[in-house]
């Protein structure tokens, strides 16, 4: 049912008319001329006709259109513009309805919760609506609240959306690749997030931590007593939206620094704290123009937030760096050793693929290039070595598409390669430095410490689970001992503040080479 909406909606606002007659499908033709229906917006362009039809479909829609919006160099500008309007200009909820969500979910009426509550929204998004308010205390907030009977139209597209991968799964080899099913359920998780403001709230709290100290990123800070997974009350705060690049210009806003801090923002996000804002659209997205020379942005709506892993961190580092260096040896084979493609896949020829992608967007600003076509090809040359896509790294795929956006709005002449990689190369100088290994070993340490004691009953079990092992020879006393040296100055690292680097580099040392004496 869901998808003869999909087919009615396509029809009713003529979107066929996109597609160049020659090269419609015969049965799109044919399935449009069963659900024919009458048109709407017959006036309208292409463009605006686009967008309304995506605004009728729902959420999931909308989210696809914002994403389209920051890739003006993929679309004309009366499209990049009218998709744009999706990112905060979604028709609002009745007040009176928001005001009985509001009540419902606090357990007060408006009036008991506000001295002010402004029924005009802020914005209208596809899944929430924001009013500005007053605390009784006198403090400017913004509350956010759910759209109601949301939940069953998401579900119902992620539905049609998992029947679609499970059917494509099975056509092709290429688009097993895609591995379209685990993409799905990984959005699937990302939109359940999105519908639960507490979480976002605890999301937004985090990145604020995180950057509490920095000039570069300011968030909100939430107002706790009055959030739930249906309404969230946070700071109000004032900027110039990143997309007005006029006004910042009228300011005399430095957007070549501006650019860069987003840049920097991004791979600290990623790399220092591995927790990234991953829906950095231009309506997400404030300036800070108090003092044009340092601009800071400010960063709302942090309900989609990527994560990555300690091994995924390093090798998409290093990964990374190898491009920025021109190592596309290194580059192929990290690919195979951390399994993106199979070992059996010629490195030399992988390499050489890689070059070609590679050497023409080099020495080139972001005016001249465009990671969309740049990811266009990097997929059909990796089909040919059974590369498949990672499902954790397509938040991350997504969020380097906003961010190249909203860079080539900002500074066209922006080279991300001199940007990012003294971070990357300082990043992976500082995780490998004696400090930083020093810090590792004393978090890793008590848990080591903690399951020591159970060593000789994990070993008793294992013998006595198989009877047919001969008895093993008697362990040296001596090993043990070292392993109880080792273990006593693991100890003192970790109980002292500032322990001296020497002492945990033995200690491990000698721990490690005792227990594996005494138990081999």
């Amino acid at each position: 049912m869901r998808l003869w909406t999909l087919l009615k909606t396509t029809s009713a606002y003529r979107l066929e008319e996109l597609i160049p007659t020659a090269r419609r499908p015969k049965v799109l033709t044919m399935l449009l001329a069963l659900a024919r229906q009458k048109a709407v917006h017959a006036n309208a362009s292409d463009a605006e006709r686009l967008r309304l039809a995506l605004e009728s479909l729902g959420p999931v829609f909308i989210k696809f259109g914002q994403l389209l919006s920051t890739r003006r160099d993929l679309l004309p500008d009366d499209f990049a513009d009218q998709l744009a309007r999706l990112q905060d200009q979604v028709p609002p909820i009745d007040p009176d309805i928001a005001i009985r969500v509001i009540e419902a979910s606090l357990g007060a009426s408006i009036i008991d919760l506000f001295a002010r509550f402004d029924r005009e929204p802020l914005a209208a998004a596809s899944v929430a609506q924001v009013h500005s308010a007053q605390l009784k205390d006198g403090r400017e907030v913004v509350v956010k609240v759910l759209r109601p009977d949301i939940e069953p139209v998401i579900k119902q597209d992620l539905r049609l959306l998992k029947r679609v991968a499970r059917v494509l799964n099975r056509l092709s080899p290429d688009f097993r690749r895609l591995r379209l099913p685990e993409v799905t359920a990984d959005y699937e998780q990302t939109l359940a997030n999105e519908l639960n403001l507490a979480r976002e709230a605890g999301n937004a709290s985090i990145i604020r931590r995180n950057f509490i100290d920095s000039g570069l990123v300011y968030v909100p800070e939430v107002h706790w007593p009055m959030t739930c997974d249906k309404v969230m009350v946070s700071e109000r705060i004032h900027g110039i939206p990143v997309s007005d690049i006029a006004r910042l210009n009228d300011l005399n806003v430095d957007l070549k620094r501006l650019a860069e801090r987003g840049v920097e923002i991004f791979f600290t996000q990623v790399f220092r704290d591995s927790f990234f804002h991953a829906d950095m659209h231009p309506g997400n997205i404030f300036v800070d123009a108090s003092d044009p020379s340092d601009p800071r942005y400010l960063a709302v709506d942090c309900a989609i937030v990527g994560q990555l892993d300690d091994n995924d961190l390093y090798y998409l580092a290093r990964n990374l760096l190898a491009i920025f260096q021109r190592d596309y040896r290194l580059v192929a084979q990290l690919h195979i050793e951390c399994g993106w493609i199979p070992a059996t896949a010629p490195v030399a020829e992988f390499e050489a693929a890689i070059r070609t992608l590679c050497e023409p967007i080099f020495e080139r600003p972001l005016s001249e290039i465009s990671f969309g076509h740049m990811l266009i090809s990097l997929f059909k040359t990796a089909g040919q070595f059974d590369m498949t896509v990672q499902p954790q790294l397509v938040l991350l795929e997504k969020t380097l598409l906003n961010i190249e956006g909203l860079g080539r709005q900002l500074y066209p002449a922006l080279n991300l390669w001199d940007t990012a990689q003294p971070y990357l190369e300082r990043w992976l100088s500082d995780r490998y430095s004696p400090t930083a290994v020093l810090q590792r070993l004393q978090k890793q340490a008590p848990g080591w410490l903690e399951s020591l004691p159970m060593v000789p009953d994990l070993l008793l079990n294992r013998l006595r689970a198989d009877p047919a092992t001969p008895a093993p020879p008697p362990r040296p006393v001596w090993a043990w001992a070292i392993t109880l040296i080792g273990c006593l100055g693991l100890t003192m690292t970790a109980i002292q503040p500032d322990p001296p680097l020497t002492l945990a580099i033995v200690s491990s040392v000698v721990f490690t080479f005792g227990l594996v004496k005494a138990v081999r």
